[in-house]
């Protein structure tokens, strides 16, 4: 019987971005396809360490047991061939991982197969990928960190943190405060603050992270799959984010309004397993305490050229 994937978050994920391949990484920059192949053949048998998205992904296959259902599907996606995979095969049986579906393109783009496979999130640490992901996919993408230091996630609950502005919601507003500053933003935001905000790239992943709490044998106050938003907005700009949320029928667990204050400290305290936020300024901190993925713009958004802008500066 087919998946109703209406009722499921499929979360498709990298083997880079899972297990620590950073050395193979290097091994296949440096000598190509033919000194890789050769090396994970020579060391099949050794086992893989955990990756950044390994704590979140493991989390997150418990919430199955959880809700005594399938509400998670995961599935591995690699540009390994199935011969070079099998040490990331063998991986995933040592760690238990309950995955059963699994995308080894040998050397092609992973980007088409993202509708193929009904992935919801993709994590990946090739920026090309994740890039082309954003630009022609509706799937919320986001490029993996490093792993931080003496990270402890929880284990019976799963925690997602999210920016707000050109990751829930659109780009919009940022781009008024990017153009006219803080005091244009404040006052746009008020005088339209019963207006909801339109979605962005990962509006349509917390709806269904909403819709999968439904599932689990809790109180939606209770739930072990929680959800913060953390934000540098700060009053008279937080009503419309709380406004919309509550228009879109979406809970959130938590949501914390920082004003420009630095989100690591936050993001450490409620533990989160991922953090997803669009701005470099936030992801160095953050990405050193919790689990974090950019979130990219699209190639023709304008907040790309700010970008740009502020790197050659």
């Amino acid at each position: 019987m087919a998946l109703d994937f209406s009722k499921i978050l499929v979360v498709g994920v990298s083997s880079r971005a899972l297990f620590n391949l950073e050395v193979e990484n290097e091994i296949f920059k440096n000598e190509n396809i033919e000194g890789f192949r050769k090396y994970q053949l020579d060391h099949e048998n050794e086992l893989l360490s955990e990756g950044t998205a390994f704590p979140l992904i493991k989390s997150l296959l418990k919430l199955n047991e959880i809700a005594s259902k399938q509400i998670i599907e995961v599935v591995v996606m690699s540009r390994n061939s199935p011969e070079t995979g099998v040490r990331v095969l063998k991986s995933m049986k040592h760690f238990n991982l309950p995955i059963t579906r699994w995308a080894f393109s040998g050397g092609e783009p992973l980007s088409p197969f993202i509708d193929a496979f009904d992935i919801d999130l993709f994590l990946s640490k090739d920026e090309v990928e994740v890039q082309k992901i954003s630009d022609t996919s509706n799937c919320a993408t986001a490029l993996i960190y490093a792993p931080p230091t003496d990270y402890l996630p929880e284990i019976d609950r799963v925690k997602f943190a999210f920016d707000a502005d050109a990751v829930v919601f659109s780009e919009e507003s940022e781009q008024i405060y990017k153009e006219k500053g803080i005091e244009a933003f404040h006052q746009h935001e008020t005088e339209n603050e019963d207006i909801p905000l339109s979605d962005g790239p990962f509006a349509e992943l917390l709806r269904k992270l909403s819709k999968i709490q439904e599932f689990l044998p809790t109180t939606i106050e209770l739930t072990p799959l929680r959800i913060a938003i953390v934000t540098a907005r700060n009053a008279p700009s937080h009503m419309r984010v709380i406004k919309t949320l509550r228009h879109w029928g979406v809970y959130v667990d938590e949501a914390y309004f920082l004003g420009g204050l630095s989100k690591d400290k936050v993001l450490k305290a409620f533990g989160a397993h991922i953090f997803f936020d669009d701005q470099e300024t936030h992801l160095e901190g953050s990405s050193k305490v919790v689990p974090s993925g950019k979130v990219l713009y699209k190639t023709d958004s304008p907040l790309k050229k700010y970008e740009k802008n502020k790197i050659k500066e």
